[in-house]
């Protein structure tokens, strides 16, 4: 009797050796073994989550809901709140840069992925109900705006936002990015960048990652040489926001300006 194999039929599958991941041990689980006590646990909480919204839901099952679908095949409840516990909430997982996620144990590039997809679309709806619109008039959605870009970074940004003659936001651009304390900022650019678009005011908005949006004296300094690069070309500073993790800080409410 002769026996005929076919190539390859007796070749072991090769596991990954190093990779540990919950992206790595879900393609090793093979399609439809998911114990019904996990599936359970999804159902609910799509159900709780389509009758009652995020409100009805702490901030590691919101996580989990997004995980699902990265991590189709494992239980993530451990991965949500392993990233709770390492960034503090919900808003500083999203935001959390790339390579401090992949510091977590099990996340991979399908979650940060999906994170920062959903980063992405928060920051997108935001900022869509501010451009090109009547900011001046709209001050308490500029607010949610910087709130939802900037309030959970880990190093301050500094950004502008120009605007026309009737303060309509006709740009917004991220000037700078620097360390947890401080960010490089360049009067004239901020200026020469204001002639280009062609610009009537401005708004300075920076962060401060320690959460409080208290100015220092760099700060003070840095827009009062701002505000006379920009007067000296007849363009209007209309404030400076400092965004906080919770409050915020304007420079024309405070008297700074």
């Amino acid at each position: 009797m002769v026996i005929v194999v076919k190539a390859g039929a007796l070749r072991d599958k090769t596991l990954p050796l190093f990779d540990c991941s919950d992206e790595a041990r879900d393609a090793l689980v093979p399609a439809g073994r998911l114990p019904s006590y996990i599936k359970d646990h999804r159902a609910r909480l799509r159900l709780r989550f389509m009758e009652g919204g995020a409100a009805a839901m702490p901030d590691y099952e919101l996580l989990e809901l997004i995980l699902f679908r990265s991590i189709p095949r494992q239980d993530v409840k451990p991965l949500a709140r392993r990233l709770m516990d390492t960034f503090g909430d919900f808003n500083r997982v999203i935001t959390a840069p790339a390579e401090r996620l992949l510091q977590v144990k099990g996340i991979g590039e399908a979650v940060i992925t999906d994170l920062k997809v959903l980063e992405a679309a928060a920051h997108r709806m935001a900022r869509s109900r501010i451009m090109q619109r009547q900011v001046l008039s709209g001050w308490d959605a500029l607010l949610d705006y910087c709130h939802t870009t900037m309030s959970h970074s880990e190093v301050e940004q500094f950004r502008v936002l120009f605007l026309d003659r009737k303060n309509v936001l006709i740009a917004d651009e991220e000037q700078a990015r620097g360390t947890v304390d401080h960010v490089p900022v360049y009067p004239r650019e901020v200026a020469k960048r204001a002639l280009e678009l062609n610009a009537s005011a401005v708004i300075l908005v920076h962060n401060h990652p320690s959460g409080d949006p208290t100015p220092s004296e760099s700060d003070i300094s840095m827009t009062a040489t701002i505000e006379n690069a920009l007067t000296a070309l007849g363009i209007t500073l209309h404030d400076h926001l400092i965004i906080g993790k919770s409050s915020e800080l304007s420079f024309r409410s405070h008297g700074y300006l």
